[in-house]
């Protein structure tokens, strides 16, 4: 397997440096692969190192395999542990939190997803449904939170005037059908889908069911305003595994843990986001778009140690204006905006009585807790982009944020209720970049941004679970240098980006009980690295189309100062993030209509503890998909794909739980394996309207 690494490496390499040297079509043809443009990007995203998962790299994944879309951007790693158990982390900024993605501020169709103590749910959006996938890496999206993570904006669309059903079928008794239509005219766009999973997953206690809808349409009001709605409904029922100890994962990583196989653990979902959008154009130059919206969140899970039952209701606005000044003979471009999002979270927690229930799993017991938490954020975001001559330019943005916890203990009466506020300071979050062009398509730039992270609701409790009065938001500085060349002849694209990101008042989530973690900021981190993404277009034949690929992340994260009671962690490496990533590959495609796609992707060791005691295994990835579609007549059309992913069936850890402890003499559970070799296939049918 090394020397096959090796070899495609060496074989991609070679390709770029020959490709200096043949004359090839337009690099607009890369356009829609990764690099986001700089010439057509909104001035509230920014100049500065962005890139776009464009309809190419998703159609080249299994439709239900997030994780290997996400990780072909460099400086992101996704770890999933299952279909609804994933996390996010860019730059090593979330590496920490022990389950779910935090840290990193998440939007669909420009509506907030992220709770109220900014956690994001990922697995709530179905694959199919999204056009592109935007990545802003580190707090330097002011209009979008300024999170020392960034932000993911996810946005949906499909082909307009048509019908349209796909149906996947694959191992594991994968079942995956989407249908929908979306229509375009003059006054209105429409698009509705409805797709239901099926899968009965690669271990034990594995099944995974999920129903999707989606409508999402927008109406033209007059030449100036056009009217949006927009809504997604997920529902869910997904049966959890949980992680696994070093003998079991190594020696039978299909069965679930123990506890969890007995009380048949599992969660049950229903989500629901709506929202309206109302976009005009107030003078030449000048628009407003603006978004009301509403989210529902009911989850039920029983788990070994209770049964938790919660619902969040939440709801906000968001408004941005966007618009330019004179500056000379140039426009200066200029965005000015807000965001609320305020939610109310219940929960509740109930024995679980699963080892009185004679082999039938969960039966939910004595109520053992009652809470509610009212949360609000508000950010409130400007940027002014000024040209001072034709090569260079400047971008000074600020981001303010204010964050409000309330929590309401509904159990306990008089002393011993746990009822407490948390209203953190005010935050101001100011971001500058600098960018000079060498050519219309080379240039270079830098960055300085200062952004945040909340603590988590339960970072926010002591280990009586009591609100800390003294719990700090984490704050950090970025400093960044990248340059971005293009060359049409041939069509290449190369980003290059080196960072680094100091952290102060790191939170730490310390797990003290099964179902328990505590969070206290325990000192400062040093995120450094460097990154790099590249792709090209050749033509090596009349009619073929060549465009191979390689990412690579160098990750260099440590403790500058942690200190956790007697023992002192300072210098060593951040605990959950591989020193080195890469993915590389290709997508070759014919004018005849059928294309190859075939994708390596390396992950390095990862330290578990932080003591650095114990290092997961690297491993490597070979996912390929073949596929072919051809019109069937003036109306309709037919594509087929199939593909296996981890063609060499590597067996390798998809997720890992960081410093994981052991209870009851149990040895400690770090592992979440991914998937051995499997297939799938597609097929899909169009009426075009």
């Amino acid at each position: 397997m090394k020397k096959l690494q090796l070899s495609f490496i060496f074989t991609l390499l070679l390709t770029f440096v020959w490709a200096q040297e043949q004359e090839q079509d337009s690099v607009t043809y890369l356009q829609e692969v990764i690099l986001y443009d700089p010439v057509d990007r909104p001035v509230s995203i920014g100049i500065t190192d962005v890139q776009r998962l464009g309809p190419e790299v998703l159609e080249a994944r299994n439709p239900i395999d997030l994780p290997s879309a996400m990780n072909r951007v460099s400086g992101v790693y996704l770890l999933s542990g299952a279909q609804n158990t994933n996390r996010i982390t860019i730059r090593g900024v979330g590496a920490r939190t022990p389950f779910g993605t935090d840290k990193v501020r998440l939007y669909f169709n420009n509506i907030p997803v992220t709770n109220g103590t900014g956690f994001s749910t990922i697995e709530l959006f179905d694959l199919e449904n999204l056009a592109d996938i935007t990545v802003i890496k580190g707090p330097k999206g002011s209009a979008y939170g300024a999170n020392l993570g960034g932000a993911i904006l996810l946005r949906s669309g499909a082909p307009a005037n048509r019908v349209y059903n796909t149906t996947t079928l694959g191992s594991y008794q994968l079942f995956k059908n989407n249908v929908g239509f979306a229509i375009s005219e003059e006054q209105y766009d429409l698009q509705l889908t409805y797709g239901h999973l099926e899968t009965g997953g690669y271990r034990e206690n594995n099944d995974f069911e999920r129903d999707a809808l989606l409508l999402n349409s927008s109406f033209k009001l007059s030449e100036q305003t056009t009217l949006g709605l927009l809504v997604n409904h997920i529902d869910y029922f997904a049966q959890i595994p949980s992680s696994l100890n070093e003998t079991d994962f190594r020696e039978n990583p299909r069965k679930a843990a123990f506890t969890w196989r007995q009380a048949r653990g599992y969660e049950d979902n229903n989500y629901t986001l709506a929202g309206l959008n109302l976009s005009q154009e107030i003078t030449p130059g000048l628009r407003n778009n603006t978004s009301i919206f509403y989210s529902y969140l009911d989850h039920y899970e029983p788990r070994p140690f209770n049964i938790l039952d919660e619902f969040t209701h939440g709801y906000g606005f968001r408004s941005i204006f966007e618009g330019a000044v004179p500056a000379g003979e140039q426009a200066a471009p200029f965005s000015v905006g807000a965001e609320l999002y305020k939610d109310e979270y219940h929960w509740s927690t109930y024995d679980n009585l699963y080892e009185e229930n004679n082999g039938q799993g969960s039966l939910q017991g004595t109520q053992l807790s009652e809470n509610r938490e009212f949360r609000r954020q508000f950010n409130a975001f400007g940027s002014l982009e000024w040209p001072f001559t034709n090569r260079f330019k400047a971008r000074a943005g600020l981001a303010l944020n204010k964050t409000y916890y309330d929590f309401r203990d509904d159990f306990r009466q008089g002393a011993e209720n746990r009822s407490a506020e948390r209203n953190f300071d005010l935050l101001f979050l100011p971001s500058l970049d600098l960018e000079y062009r060498l050519t219309p398509s080379r240039h270079l730039y830098a960055n300085i941004s200062r952004g945040y992270s909340n603590p988590s609701l339960e970072e926010t409790l002591t280990p009586d679970g009591v609100i800390n009065p003294d719990i700090s938001q984490e704050t950090g500085m970025n400093y960044e240098l990248g340059s971005r060349w293009y060359f049409s002849d041939p069509g290449l694209k190369v980003d290059l980006s080196v960072y680094r990101m100091d952290i102060r008042n790191l939170l730490v989530a310390q797990r003290v009980g099964q179902d328990q973690f505590i969070g206290r900021n325990a000192g400062e981190t040093r995120h450094q690295g460097v990154e790099l993404d590249a792709q090209l277009l050749l033509k090596p034949w009349r009619g073929i189309r060549w465009m191979p690929y390689l990412s690579y992340t160098f990750s260099d994260h440590q403790f500058v100062d942690f200190v956790d009671g007697d023992n002192d962690y300072s210098g060593n490496p951040l605990t959950g993030v591989p020193k080195h990533r890469y993915t590389a590959g290709w997508r070759l495609a014919g004018d005849a209509g059928w294309w190859w796609s075939l994708g390596l992707e390396h992950v390095g060791a990862i330290p578990l503890t932080d003591a650095n005691t114990l290092d997961s295994e690297a491993f490597d990835l070979v996912n390929t998909k073949l596929g072919y579609s051809r019109d069937l007549g003036p109306r309709w059309s037919l594509a087929l794909s199939a593909g296996i992913d981890n063609l060499f069936d590597t067996a390798y850890a998809r997720s890992v739980l960081i410093n994981a402890v052991g209870f009851g003499g149990s040895a400690p559970r770090y592992y979440y394996p991914g998937n051995n070799l499997n297939f799938y296939s597609s097929l899909r049918l169009e009426y075009r309207l």
